[in-house]
């Protein structure tokens, strides 16, 4: 086995070159990625500017996220408790 991978096979004047196949396959895969973020774009279009439950649906009433003043809209923080004193 290893007289056989110890060989130098002789090699052609074109061995090691690019082919033709090979830059048609690098095109499709361009073509693939240009339309992939295309569709990612137009998907990102038509989601909301913001998550904020401010008028949460009948159904969503009872979840604990949606609840009125757990989230401060003008800092994102969760809301301020009173501080305990020693």
């Amino acid at each position: 086995m290893l007289v056989y991978l110890a060989q130098n096979t002789p090699t052609g004047p074109e061995f090691g070159k690019a082919s033709p196949l090979g830059l048609l396959v690098i095109l499709i895969l361009l073509a693939g990625t240009v339309l992939l973020v295309r569709s990612m774009n137009k998907h990102l279009k038509g989601l909301p500017e913001t998550f904020e439950p401010e008028h949460p649906e009948p159904d969503q009433k009872a979840d604990e996220g949606t609840e009125p003043g757990a989230i401060e809209p003008e800092t994102g923080k969760g809301a301020t408790e009173t501080p305990k004193t020693e």
